[in-house]
C-alpha cells in the first residue's frame, strides 16, 4: 500500500513538473464523472487537480491502471475532456463571429501550436485551423509573446449545419512542445446556427469512430503506444509515437546529477528521472 501511494504521489508531482497550460477564455471543458468512467480515476483526479498537464503524461499515469478505457478515453481528444461533463457550458456563436481567446501558459516550452475546429466524432479539423503559429510557440529563449496568449478567431462562415448541433464540434487549441516533446490540448464547446448549451443530446464523439490515425487497444488495458493525433496541421507536426518507457531505472553509477544549465534543463532532468521511478514499480 506505501509502495502504491508512493507511486501516486510521483505521478501528481511528475504532472506538476510537466503542467504548462490550457484556455482559460472562453470556458473550456473541464474533467468530470463521465471522463472518469472512460480515463480512469487516477487520469480524471490528476486533471481535476492540474488541468494543465501534458497527454503524454497523461498516458504515463494512465499505463498503470486498470479502469482506463483507450477507445473510450479517446485521449488524444480534448485530452479525454468529455461533452457529458461540459453539456451545459456551450458556447452559441454566429458565423464571421469574432471570439477572444485566452490561454494560460504555466511554463513555455519552444514548439508549434494551432487553434482549429475539430469534428468531434472523427477527431479531425474542419477547414484551415483558425489561427497558428508555425514556429517558436513560448519558446525558451525568447519567452512568451502577448499574441500567443491573448488573441482573438473568427468563426468561419462556411460551416453550415456541421456545428448546428451541440457537442458535434470544439474549438480545440493545440500545442506541441517539440523540445520536449509534450502535446497540451484545450477545448471550447460550441454551435454555430443551432442548439446552445444543454440544447441537444450528445453526438457520438471519436471514442466510437477511432481515427486512423491513432493507434488504441482493442481492450481496455492502457496501451504502450499512441501515435500523434491528426489535428495538428502545421508542416512540424509530431510524427513519432509516445511510448512507454520499459528500461528499467538507472543504476547510481548512470545518474548525473546536471550541476548547469537553465533551470528548464534542470526541471525537465528532474520530470526524466520521476518518469523512470513511476515505471519502475
Amino acid at each position: 500500500m506505501k509502495q502504491t501511494t508512493s507511486i501516486l504521489a510521483l505521478a501528481g508531482l511528475i504532472s506538476l513538473v510537466n503542467a504548462h497550460g490550457y484556455i482559460s477564455t472562453p470556458q473550456p471543458r473541464l474533467p468530470g464523472p463521465a471522463m472518469a468512467a472512460a480515463c480512469g480515476q487516477q487520469v480524471t483526479n490528476n486533471q481535476e487537480a492540474d488541468r494543465a498537464g501534458n497527454v503524454q503524461g497523461q498516458l504515463q499515469i494512465a499505463a498503470g491502471q486498470s479502469d482506463y478505457d483507450a477507445n473510450a478515453c479517446d485521449i488524444w481528444l480534448c485530452k479525454g475532456y468529455k461533452f457529458a461533463d461540459n453539456s451545459d457550458n456551450v458556447q452559441s456563436y454566429a458565423p464571421g463571429q469574432v471570439v477572444d481567446f485566452v490561454i494560460n501558459i504555466v511554463a513555455p516550452h519552444t514548439g508549434v501550436a494551432n487553434v482549429s475546429i475539430v469534428n468531434t466524432a472523427t477527431n479531425s479539423a474542419i477547414g484551415s485551423p483558425l489561427i497558428e503559429w508555425a514556429e517558436g510557440y513560448a519558446s525558451t529563449e525568447t519567452g512568451v509573446t502577448e499574441d500567443e496568449t491573448n488573441f482573438s478567431v473568427t468563426i468561419p462562415e462556411d460551416l453550415g449545419s456541421q456545428c448546428s448541433k451541440a457537442g458535434a464540434c470544439v474549438i480545440q487549441w493545440y500545442w506541441f512542445a517539440e523540445s520536449i516533446d509534450q502535446t497540451y490540448e484545450s477545448c471550447v464547446d460550441f454551435t454555430v446556427g443551432g442548439s446552445g448549451s444543454g440544447g441537444s443530446p450528445e453526438p457520438s464523439e471519436s471514442s466510437s469512430t477511432v481515427p486512423s490515425s491513432t493507434a488504441t487497444a482493442t481492450s481496455t488495458s492502457a496501451p504502450t503506444t499512441t501515435s500523434a493525433p491528426t489535428t495538428l496541421t502545421t508542416s512540424a507536426r509530431p510524427t513519432e509515437s509516445t511510448t512507454v518507457p520499459s528500461t528499467p531505472i538507472p543504476t547510481e553509477t548512470e545518474i548525473t546529477v546536471p550541476t548547469g544549465g537553465t533551470p528548464e534543463e534542470q526541471l525537465s532532468w528532474v520530470s526524466s528521472l520521476l518518469q523512470a521511478l513511476l515505471q519502475y514499480e
